[in-house]
């Protein structure tokens, strides 16, 4: 397979050969993505987050110790046993299981109804969401099927809408499974996931290493944490997909895949450990900076912008007065 025939087949989208590459480099059944986006109004920033439940759970903790007042939107028509209490919840609107039993589908087709479901009826989100956007932090909990987010176009588009229609300004929070990097041929799929999500959502992105913490528990790293976050010269990873026999047959198709994602120079790794502050509070500080969160209420120049981009994010968040800025999660 060549190199170019895969880079035209990700720049075209072509989603059939999208789901056969991430099949045939194993990505694991339990990979996940689950959305949380964040905005401000008037000029709305917003995220959008993987992860599970109740990572949500945390993440709303966290911000609201910090000083944000958050509302969370369950758009998981299957998250039937909610770890937090919710604002909206989809379950309003329409529910899995009668979704399945009516059409006769099964999880994965019940959630892509589900989702299409709502895209036409984008008014009954947007009407709940405007009471609370003077003053919340919106996080939204989308369902973990990761061909919602790469394949299908009816997430997308219930984000484009809101953006359109709020006025929102998104940034995507792309949660991984920090052991994947463990497995050579996991994590090169895991890098195709990521770079298909980025140029499928087309927002800017945030890539994330999750449960950080764990990862010692599944074996020692074939190089070290800085390897598998910068995604540079993924040459070295072929010795080590060799030693696999589940993973050598496809030596040459994961050698050109790595030159795709090496070529796009798009996809690398930020890390965390949810029950870590420090490791929350540095992916919060980068994801305001991503989003341009931390612009808001500065009157500068283009000059002073691009030095207030480049410089680190230093300051101290439990000093910040975060409630003159009114941010939203989703």
């Amino acid at each position: 397979m060549e190199k170019n025939f895969l880079v035209s087949r990700l720049e075209k989208q072509n989603k059939t050969a999208a789901a056969c590459l991430l099949y045939e480099l194993r990505l694991p059944d339990d990979c996940s993505f689950r959305g949380l986006i964040a905005g401000d109004h008037p000029t709305d920033y917003l995220l959008l987050l993987g992860g599970c439940a109740e990572r949500g759970k945390g993440w709303c903790l966290y911000l609201q110790l910090i000083g944000r007042k958050v509302a969370i939107i369950n758009l998981d028509p299957a998250n039937d046993s909610l770890p937090y209490d919710c604002a909206i919840n989809i379950e309003d609107l329409i529910k899995l299981s009668d979704v399945m039993n009516e059409h006769n589908l099964g999880p994965n087709g019940g959630l892509v109804y589900c989702m299409d479901y709502l895209e036409k009826n984008i008014d009954w989100l947007e009407s709940k969401l405007k009471p609370l956007l003077k003053d919340h932090y919106f996080l939204f909990d989308f369902p973990g099927q990761v061909e919602l987010f790469f394949l299908h176009s009816n997430a997308k588009k219930v984000i484009m809408q809101l953006i359109k229609k709020l006025d929102l300004r998104l940034t995507a929070v792309h949660l991984i499974d920090a052991h994947l990097c463990s497995d050579p041929g996991k994590y090169v799929s895991a890098l195709l996931l990521s770079l298909s999500t980025m140029l499928h959502m087309e927002l800017p992105h945030v890539n994330v290493l999750s449960k950080i913490d764990l990862i010692e528990n599944y074996g020692k790293l074939a190089f070290n944490l800085d390897f598998y976050m910068d995604v540079q010269d993924l040459s070295y990873l072929q010795h080590h997909v060799d030693q696999d026999p589940r993973s050598s047959k496809y030596r040459k198709l994961t050698k050109e895949l790595c030159e795709v994602i090496e070529d796009f120079g798009l996809v690398n790794f930020t890390t965390l450990a949810i029950q870590d502050k420090e490791s929350v509070t540095n992916l919060v500080k980068l994801i305001d900076k991503t989003n341009g969160y931390i612009f808001q209420g500065i009157d500068a120049t283009a000059v002073e912008f691009s030095k207030i981009a480049i410089a680190p994010t230093d300051w101290e968040y439990y000093r910040y007065p975060f409630n003159k800025f009114h941010l939203f999660f989703f």
